[in-house]
């Protein structure tokens, strides 16, 4: 409405500039002259009038006019004059004998007109000047208004997100539920002593739903709700952030109680002293003017601060400490459980097929944050879309998850006979070690179709999610990376760069074993070697080595071994099942995707079934979509990613 105000008084403005200087010029630009009594009635007697408008009053006339044109001059090119004389009742008499055209007119009221013409000039210079300083002092992004706060305000008649909504996080809704009940009803709380918190901070992996939850708090709390970036406070100017962060503050106390919600607090809550050289740092302005804000000499009674992040470690202690920060909720990647529920709050406006079971889905996807589940079925309903569906199916969800975790087909990729071959063999070596090893985690589908980067992939389903890794865990799964290598090398005679990645790996996850897990008896229970910190936390620019050159010495020796074990173990596999790799590898060049049960069947010498009818259309493959189903880790081939252990596939 203001903005509106604003418009309508600018173009009045600007329109009466435009009448009074019409006026102006046009009454400038006329030839008239201003004739004297005695002058006027000497024309009369020449008989040099030829018009005359009279406007009379009780003591005069005034006479506007135009003169008889000369005997050189042109009928309209006659000069015009003006003149006011005293009330004269045979002057209309002398006029009309001299054939003089008169016109009446009543008397006219010029005294405001002329008043406002004569003041307009300085009434337009006064009207710019408060224009502007209306402008400077009032806020939005307005000029010099750097220093007003950004804080959006909810309103209660837009589109509310509640707890229904936010599926996967039931302790952190537990923790910021209770917030909500102390602003509603603080008696509850207070007969025991219990006091309002007054700054809740969400921590989490991104994509886990930290905003969410805010906007769930907005829509479930009935106080008012202020929301506002971390990048919002800081500007090119110095001082605007901590101008901003007491603007802020001073509309939440004005509306307490409120909830102020600070996304990305990073942004400004950096460690202090970070950084390389000295000079004046402005974020570390805002940052000591927000520390103030929320636990100085002032109190804020009622106004709660809640802000997210998904950098903790960089944020500066004194902003963590209680009475700031009373409340940390950690909003986790969720569980096999809190993923069913995930999903169920996205298929809610998605027809779904009767056959499709979401807990399979939840199973298959360990390590998806509620962001990669919302793309997941995303990607499930445009691919039923894609197919002319009227309802979502299962293969639909299978191909969009094959899509999420490994990249689309890349069909248009050409590949020579001898490079497949290369690719059969390679995948069948990973297949085949992670079927024979108990501890690894279960074998679920291998092919040598193009995806992402990668020429092939092998995928095995873990049947729960991990939190910790056993050592057997780890040594299994360094056999089933160097099956790759190691089948390429028994069959073709040959070592390719398909490998490169699988190495990789192999050698930093037996690095990790003996430097930061203790799982080698020569070392004992020891760490070795310090993380390398960030050069903006202001800590250490190079990574110190705390140990010895001959204990270096020992930690390559422990690497090795547990790499060359880990080779021996993964050929011995590969050489008394040598017959099953060939028949895993055939298969692989006839069919291109096989799933654990024919891996079973042709490591136990039986034959597969035949292929179904195709009946995909050429937007993905029908073997692909028939077998497409719940994957977690990615054992690679040539270009291809294989999760670590802790960490995940996000």
């Amino acid at each position: 409405m203001n903005s509106h105000l604003k418009t309508i008084v600018i173009w009045l403005v600007v329109i009466a500039a435009v009448v009074i200087a019409f006026q102006i010029f046009s009454t400038a630009g006329a030839a008239r002259t201003t004739l004297s009594e005695s002058d006027f009635y000497e024309k009369v007697r020449l008989q040099e009038i030829a018009q005359v408008t009279v406007t009379g009053d009780q003591v005069g006339f005034e006479i506007e006019g135009k003169l008889r044109p000369g005997p050189n001059q042109k009928p309209n090119s006659a000069p015009t004059f003006k003149t006011y004389i005293l009330k004269d009742d045979d002057l209309m008499n002398t006029l009309r004998a001299q054939g003089v055209q008169v016109k009446a007119e009543k008397p006219r009221d010029n005294g405001m007109f002329s008043l406002l013409i004569m003041w307009a000039p300085l009434l337009l210079i006064i009207g710019i000047w408060i224009f502007f300083m209306r402008q400077m002092q009032s806020g939005g992004n307005r000029a010099l208004s750097f220093g007003k706060s950004r804080a959006k305000l909810t309103s209660a008649g837009g589109k509310k997100i509640t707890f229904k909504d936010v599926a996967g996080v039931e302790e952190a809704k537990e923790e910021v539920q209770e917030i909500i009940e102390f602003l509603r009803e603080p008696q509850k709380f207070q007969k025991l002593g219990g006091k309002i918190p007054k700054g809740v901070l969400l921590v989490g992996p991104p994509g886990t739903g930290k905003t969410l939850l805010a906007r769930a708090i907005a829509g479930e709390a009935n106080v008012p709700f202020f929301s506002i970036s971390g990048s919002d406070f800081v500007e090119m100017f110095v001082g605007v952030g901590a101008s901003r962060v007491r603007d802020l503050f001073e509309q939440g106390k004005k509306n307490a109680p409120c909830i102020i919600f600070v996304d990305e607090i990073d942004a400004v809550g950096r460690h202090r002293g970070a950084g390389l050289g000295g000079g004046h740092d402005e974020r570390e302005q805002t940052l000591n003017q927000l520390l103030v804000e929320m636990d100085g000499f002032e109190t804020n009674e009622g106004v709660i601060l809640i802000a997210a992040t998904n950098r903790p470690d960089v944020l500066d202690p004194a902003l963590l400490r209680p009475g700031r920060f009373d409340r940390q909720v950690v909003v986790p990647r969720p569980d096999v459980r809190g993923r069913e529920e995930i999903l169920r709050v996205h298929t809610r406006k998605i027809p779904l097929s009767p056959q499709v079971d979401l807990s399979i889905i939840a199973r298959a996807t360990p390590g998806f944050s509620g962001a990669d589940l919302a793309n997941l079925v995303n990607e499930a309903a445009l691919h039923g879309a894609r197919r002319g569906r009227k309802m979502v199916q299962q293969d639909d969800f299978e191909v969009a998850k094959d899509k999420v975790l490994m990249g689309a087909e890349r069909k248009s990729l050409i590949i020579n006979d001898k490079e497949k071959k290369a690719t059969a063999y390679h995948e069948a070596g990973h297949a085949l070690v992670a079927f024979m090893l108990p501890n690894a985690d279960p074998l679920h589908k291998v092919t040598i179709i193009p995806r992402g980067q990668a020429l092939g992939l092998t995928m095995q389903l873990p049947i729960d999610d991990r939190h910790t890794y056993s050592r057997v865990y780890l040594e299994d799964t360094l056999a089933v990376l160097m099956g790759g290598r190691i089948a390429e090398e028994i069959h073709l005679n040959q070592m390719t760069t398909g490998a490169g990645n699988d190495l990789e790996r192999i050698s930093d996850m037996a690095r990790k074993m003996v430097c930061e897990w203790g799982m080698s008896e020569r070392l004992g229970p020891l760490t070795f070697g310090h993380k390398e910190e960030q050069i903006f936390l202001g800590r250490e620019i190079n990574q110190h080595r705390d140990y010895s050159e001959a204990t270096a010495e020992t930690i390559d020796e422990e690497v090795k071994r547990i790499v060359t074990e880990a080779y021996d173990r993964t050929h011995k596999i590969l050489e008394d099942n040598r017959d099953a790799l060939i028949r895993i590898s055939e298969a692989l060049l006839e069919r291109e995707v096989l799933d654990a049960q024919e891996i079973r069947l042709l490591v136990d010498g039986e034959e597969l079934p035949p292929l179904a009818t195709d009946t995909t259309p050429p937007s993905a493959s029908s073997r692909e979509a028939d077998n497409a189903a719940d994957e977690d880790q990615l054992t690679d081939g040539p270009g291809g990613v294989l999760p670590e252990p802790g960490n995940q596939p996000a």
